[in-house]
């Protein structure tokens, strides 16, 4: 990825539609398929589907994967429900593992 210096928004990978904050980042050390991603206390422009329980790194996690509103591409998931009490606060937040990053004054 790029210097993490003076960025402040993500957009999707594919159209740019604009989906997260800079400050909205809660973690960088997420994995996912395609490698490192991002949770987000929040996204915008997205479109959740169906939630499934699915079997990850740190257990066992009620998720939905999210999709570009404008495009339709899959840009990550989010967690619906954490069943370890560790892994909780998880809960209601996104993680990004296709996006854009664009610098102050760039539009997405």
């Amino acid at each position: 990825m790029a210097d993490e210096a003076g960025l402040r928004a993500y957009c999707c990978f594919v159209c740019r539609n604009y989906v997260a904050e800079h400050d909205d980042i809660v973690s960088k050390s997420f994995q996912a398929h395609t490698g490192r991603a991002y949770l987000f206390s929040h996204a915008m422009n997205i479109v959740t589907g169906p939630k499934e329980n699915r079997n990850l790194l740190t257990g066992l996690h009620s998720v939905a994967d999210v999709f570009c509103s404008d495009c339709g591409e899959a840009l990550g998931w989010k967690y619906i429900k954490a069943y370890e009490p560790s892994q909780k606060y998880k809960e209601g937040k996104v993680v990004l593992e296709k996006f854009k990053i664009v610098k102050d004054g760039d539009f997405c």
